[in-house]
């Protein structure tokens, strides 16, 4: 962990809330009490001083503590992904499928936490499914009665889906009930933020064409963030995660959204 502050006059605001981020960005996560002990000063104080740097969204308030707000440079391989938190995408991708019913045109983003929703639709008859995943459009080659529209442009061979702007032709001539997204990082200032340019377009044009749109993602990529925005969080109808995302994130996401944007916390068996 990072030395404690020596020096002898009383640090200015601005500067105390510099040096919390430098520690956060040297340890990721520190208690108040570590972050009190670190600056010298109160726990009232350092409270204070998170609430204002999670409010310019350069930290990231926890229980009973502080976590720094990571960059993403860029996303691991589809085969990386796929052996990672495998619960809590199973447990988010069941309830995700509740959404859905027959009759009905969805977009299924490329990723793998959608991609576990496939088991959860099989039951379904008279369902289109759109997608730009080439994983999930073969799984359902073998089923009898789901039409499957992919949406071609550029392959991403390490991702296996289609990027760039020719997804977006597609999808602009299509009525779509719900789109599910997927993202690599999100956060109550940034919203839907990913590292990739060639993954936006398809994203936004499948909210376009969607009745309501469906953010899909666990918990762990909430407070990181990329370079590209593709939406924010109150332009969302849902957001299923997990239940690592604080109540209190949880809350604050909904009243930024002005009650438009919901929340579900699904339990994970861990």
């Amino acid at each position: 962990m990072s030395e404690p502050q020596t020096s002898e006059p009383p640090l200015i605001p601005e500067q105390r809330r510099d040096l919390i981020v430098r520690h956060l960005r040297q340890d990721s996560v520190l208690s108040y009490r570590q972050l009190a002990g670190l600056l010298g000063v109160s726990h009232m104080t350092i409270r204070r001083d998170i609430a204002e740097l999670e409010e310019q969204g350069r930290v990231i308030a926890t229980q009973g503590g502080a976590k720094s707000v990571a960059r993403v440079a860029s996303e691991p391989p589809r085969v990386e992904k796929s052996t990672t938190e495998v619960r809590e995408k199973d447990a988010i991708a069941a309830r995700a499928a509740r959404l859905v019913h027959e009759s009905m045109t969805v977009y299924l983003d490329a990723g793998t936490t959608i991609q576990a929703m496939r088991p959860y639709l099989d039951h379904l008859h008279d369902l289109t499914v759109v997608t730009n995943d080439l994983v999930i459009a073969s799984s359902y080659l073998d089923h009898p009665t789901i039409e499957v529209i992919v949406v071609g442009g550029r392959l991403d061979k390490q991702n296996q889906s289609t990027v760039g702007r020719l997804p977006s032709i597609v999808l602009a001539e299509l009525s779509i009930d719900i789109a599910f997204l997927s993202t690599s990082s999100w956060d109550l200032r940034r919203g839907i933020t990913i590292p990739s340019e060639s993954k936006v377009e398809p994203k936004k044009a499948a909210a376009r064409a969607a009745g309501s749109t469906v953010l899909v993602a666990t918990s762990s990529k909430y407070g990181t963030f990329g370079r590209y925005r593709v939406l924010g969080l109150d332009e969302l109808s849902t957001i299923i995660t997990d239940d690592g995302l604080p109540l209190r994130d949880a809350a604050s996401i909904e009243a930024d959204g002005g009650g438009g944007t919901s929340v579900e916390r699904v339990t994970v068996s861990r």
